[in-house]
């Protein structure tokens, strides 16, 4: 990663991000509440992240998250491969979000992306 991207997204399913935006604020996935911080990942790392994370589940959202808006909170640290992924040790505000969309599965079984997305 050559430059910090001003957007990162977070695939979530439907049911838990519709309650989070009720509270004005998402608190993480069962596994972003274990391991201490909510998983996010930038828009090379979305599809990647979909597979191996999400395989074969429909009815999730893909949201994109303002980095500017997270300050401090969001940390660059190494995992999958290497690579750095943003990890926001606070709560997701749902002032930060910028949009919100459907990830359905495709008839590939892959997860439909924007094309718009890296």
């Amino acid at each position: 990663m050559s430059a910090i991207p001003a957007t990162v997204y977070k695939i979530a399913p439907n049911a838990l991000w519709r309650a989070a935006e009720r509270h004005g604020r998402f608190v993480g996935a069962p596994v972003d509440l274990a391991d201490g911080f909510i998983h996010l990942s930038t828009a090379e790392q979305a599809r990647e992240t979909a597979a191996r994370h999400f395989a074969d589940q429909a009815d999730l959202v893909l949201v994109a998250v303002d980095v500017g808006a997270l300050g401090d909170a969001l940390k660059w640290e190494i995992s999958r491969g290497g690579a750095l992924f943003p990890h926001l040790y606070a709560d997701l505000p749902m002032s930060a979000v910028r949009w919100e969309i459907p990830l359905p599965l495709g008839d590939d079984g892959a997860h439909d992306f924007p094309p718009d997305l890296a």
